[in-house]
């Protein structure tokens, strides 16, 4: 069984949105990431941010590179549970950290983070539906 396969036969709530839904948003938002993202990384190596605001930001692109293949590739959602709070956890972290340093960045992140939160919410019901 291929993994869409796989994820259209799990228990979802009511609220949880069609899959077409998640490409385009995360389209939007990995190009959201990428700028922002991309000036924290371009600003560390030219020395004009410490690694302790950089490292948050490091620790999201982990986790959220690693969610895809804990849910579909191991088709283990309490793995894929565990990571997306991770994902979360850093993702305010490095806006907290970014914030004082430069606000855009903080702000440009808002809808990964509203988005993320919703995602959040959706594995953790997953996972205690599919238990």
């Amino acid at each position: 069984m291929d993994s869409a396969s796989w994820y259209s036969k799990l228990k979802k709530p009511g609220w949880a949105p069609p899959s077409w839904i998640f490409g385009p948003v995360w389209t939007i938002l990995y190009i959201l990431i990428a700028v922002s993202f991309g000036n924290v990384f371009i600003l560390f190596v030219q020395g004009e941010l410490p690694w302790q605001v950089v490292l948050p930001f490091a620790l999201n692109l982990v986790f959220n590179f690693a969610f895809t293949p804990l849910q579909f590739g191991l088709r283990n959602n309490l793995l894929a549970s565990l990571d997306i709070v991770l994902v979360l956890t850093t993702l305010i972290w490095a806006i907290a950290s970014i914030l004082s340093h430069i606000p855009w960045v903080a702000y440009i992140n808002i809808p990964y983070l509203l988005w993320v939160t919703f995602a959040t919410i959706l594995q953790l019901t997953l996972t205690y539906l599919n238990k």
